[in-house]
């Protein structure tokens, strides 16, 4: 039996030097993640899934089948759409003849997302005259991810669609892409290397190597996981949710509260109070201590208990995993310092954080 509320995928494939060997079930809302260094198969699977690229195996798609034993759904009659890394903008339109080019391919009685909502979403209301020559990078993706919405597909596929753009690009198309997220009920399969986009963005995960499924779940829980098998050294850490509860603006700073306590961040992003924000805290920032001393500079000291303690790839590092009430943090330590302090799975513990290496 299908399950309508899923995405399923299950592919085996070899090619002349990669083999792609995967068994998916991916929710069907939010963004799912394909992570993973550069040839792992995350572009290989996306296509996959698009059926541009042929592989034996089954897809569903919110009950809808793709692709079965003896049966191949034709790319352009499956319900999706397509943002590559380079935008493919008519360079001989406007920006919104563009966007209609997306629209008109979707009788009235079938479109779910309408014209103004889309501009209105990725920010482009005085932007429709320009031409696309005259845009900056981040305004041109934004455009293609417009008009590929303005499809009204049941499934959104980005291919790094960052990946191209500079850090001021990408930081200007971030919030757009976050307003998606939480606006859209288009489940959307996004693909990328960098660990950052990956934590601001995504809310499952699928980490891949050498055309493997390597581990899978929800962000949280993934990212904060000793066990992994895939480990992303410097960018280890934990993801938290929740609320800005107030300001400190002489020193600008920002009080983030989660479910385990709060801290305080850079506010570098104009956050307000009542904002909802995502907080990534590295393992790499997290420092231990057995008991509570404010005589200090960091600023964020929060009471935790060790979970589990694990090897970390470089030898003489650990990880450890802490628990703030329910919700779980890393912390990298040299396993001396693991030893001399006498840490063990149990053991209360106070996480020393800096506001400095914090930015929701």
């Amino acid at each position: 039996m299908t399950d309508s509320r899923a995405i399923c995928a299950r592919f085996q494939c070899a090619f002349p030097d990669f083999s792609l060997d995967v068994d998916l079930t991916l929710p069907g809302t939010g963004i799912t993640a394909l992570f993973g260094h550069s040839g792992c198969g995350k572009s290989t699977l996306l296509r996959c899934i698009a059926g541009l690229q042929s592989a034996p195996g089954t897809m569903t798609v919110l009950g809808e089948p793709w692709q079965t034993e003896t049966f191949i759904l034709p790319t352009h009659k499956r319900s999706l759409a397509y943002v590559f890394q380079e935008t493919h903008l008519f360079p001989h339109l406007n920006v919104r003849k563009n966007l209609e080019f997306g629209y008109h391919r979707i009788s009235a009685g079938d479109r779910q997302i309408q014209f103004d909502d889309a501009v209105r979403w990725l920010g482009l209301e005085s932007h429709l005259g320009r031409m696309p020559a005259g845009l900056s990078g981040g305004e041109r993706q934004r455009v293609a991810i417009a008009r590929a919405l303005l499809t009204s597909p049941r499934l959104l596929l980005m291919d790094e669609p960052l990946s191209a753009l500079d850090l001021n690009s990408k930081r200007e198309i971030l919030p757009y892409l976050e307003r998606l997220r939480d606006t859209l009920a288009i489940p959307i399969i996004y693909v990328s290397h960098s660990t950052a986009e990956v934590a601001r963005l995504a809310d499952h995960i699928v980490m891949l190597e050498d055309g493997r499924v390597v581990a899978q779940g929800p962000l949280r829980e993934t990212l904060a996981g000793t066990d992994n098998p895939f480990r992303i050294q410097d960018d280890a850490g934990a993801l938290l949710e929740g609320r800005i509860i107030d300001l400190d603006e002489h020193w600008h700073l920002a009080l983030f509260r989660f479910d385990g306590g709060q801290l305080w961040l850079r506010n570098d992003h104009q956050l307000k109070s009542g904002d909802r924000a995502r907080v990534r805290v590295l393992a790499r920032d997290v420092s231990l201590a057995l008991t509570e001393n404010s005589n200090q500079s960091i600023q964020n000291l929060l009471p935790a208990v060790i979970d589990q303690i694990d090897p970390d790839v470089a030898p003489g590092i650990s990880l450890v995993r802490l628990m703030a009430g329910p919700t779980p943090l890393l912390s990298r330590l040299t396993s001396r310092a693991v030893a001399q302090l006498g840490l063990e799975p149990g053991i209360k513990v106070w996480m020393q954080i800096k506001s400095v290496a914090l930015i929701a």
